[in-house]
């Protein structure tokens, strides 16, 4: 699939390092998909992420608000500060 402006994906959360919250997909908009963003680009980061990951601009939808990133995708494994496809059930 391709990642089109205004297609809904699932963001990540991180969590809290106490375990207070646990990390859990949040619903999220595609807001752009920056040009050059593909793969992933994080040189933080880059050993982590697969390395045809996609960088996406998201608007993220939470319980208490909105908050806006740019995150690398992340299939198979669905870590913090990421973004993936959602899951298809029951089709």
């Amino acid at each position: 699939m391709k990642p089109t402006v205004g297609r809904i994906v699932h963001y990540v959360s991180y969590g809290t390092p106490g375990g207070e919250y646990s990390s859990q997909c949040r619903a999220a908009i595609v807001a752009g998909v920056p040009e050059g963003a593909l793969p992933a680009a994080d040189t933080e980061h880059a050993q982590e992420w697969e390395s045809d990951a996609i960088v996406l601009d998201l608007a993220v939808l939470n319980p208490g608000g909105m908050f806006f990133n740019r995150c690398p995708q992340s299939e198979p494994i669905h870590r913090g500060g990421t973004w993936h496809w959602p899951e298809r059930e029951g089709i």
